[in-house]
């Protein structure tokens, strides 16, 4: 005769097998509030998007990481690569490095390319090659995005000329010196035109991850990713104090 458990045992086994039958239908709904269907949903498929972040010589660590945060809590729809102009570590403004996983040439495709700030953008708007090699790889990219002064180097490719665009609010001058061709936006957290998105700066290019996010995934996805990193997303790409705390706007 088989022995009976106790009682609390049986309760407790059955609480675990339960739990494990929940954890195994994936990730939990977010608990903000969504609000609809959202434009730009993309089928589910098994092939996940290639997404690449470009890194050089004194990039921004939040720029870089805080949008890669946010995809990289996507891995059964995103893998990510860092991109560079050669192989080996490469420094940040803070001081730690990275590994680059390719160097331009070797990238063969990307669905996503994203490049941020930092004090290196100061010099590599003047490297040739540099800006070179990130146009030919964002003419064929079907999203791309800058971060914080990324947008410099972006706007020195040509690829935004015509188009609307932002960046960070500190060194705006700085940045829109870069091309008189681009239509600036001096108060905007950020800006989407056409397959291109910009960001403020630093903190806003995660607020504008999510907001792409969005557009691949879907509201829910980019609202569960957000509450997942406990992180409070911003939804208005039109708010934007810091515009009017660095003398931008009225």
């Amino acid at each position: 005769m088989k022995k009976q458990l106790p009682e609390s045992r049986r309760h407790f086994i059955k609480s675990m097998a339960a739990g494990a039958a929940l954890f195994s239908l994936g990730p939990l709904k977010g608990i903000a509030r969504t609000s609809g269907a959202h434009a730009g949903m993309m089928e589910n498929t098994d092939n996940k998007l290639q997404l690449g972040m470009v890194v050089f010589d004194g990039f921004q660590l939040l720029d870089t990481f805080g949008p890669l945060e946010m995809f990289g809590a996507l891995k059964d729809k995103v893998d990510i690569l860092m991109i560079g102009e050669r192989h080996g570590s490469v420094k940040s403004s803070a001081g730690p490095a990275v590994i680059v996983d390719r160097t331009f040439d070797e990238v063969n495709a990307l669905d996503i390319l994203l490049i941020p700030g930092g004090m290196g953008t100061r010099r590599e708007v003047n490297n040739q090659p540099f800006v070179d090699a990130f146009r030919k790889l964002g003419e064929q990219t079907p999203h791309v995005a800058s971060i914080c002064t990324g947008a410099a180097i972006l706007a020195k490719t040509g690829l935004i000329d015509g188009l609307k665009a932002t960046t960070n609010k500190r060194s705006f001058k700085w940045a829109t010196s870069q091309s008189d061709k681009v239509i600036w936006i001096k108060e905007a957290r950020w800006v989407e035109d056409g397959k291109f998105f910009t960001s403020s700066g630093v903190s806003a290019g995660t607020d504008m991850a999510l907001a792409l996010i969005q557009k691949l995934f879907g509201h829910e996805v980019a609202i569960t990713v957000a509450n997942g990193a406990e992180y409070e997303w911003n939804e208005d790409a039109r708010h934007d104090p810091f515009a009017k705390l660095n003398g931008l706007v009225d």
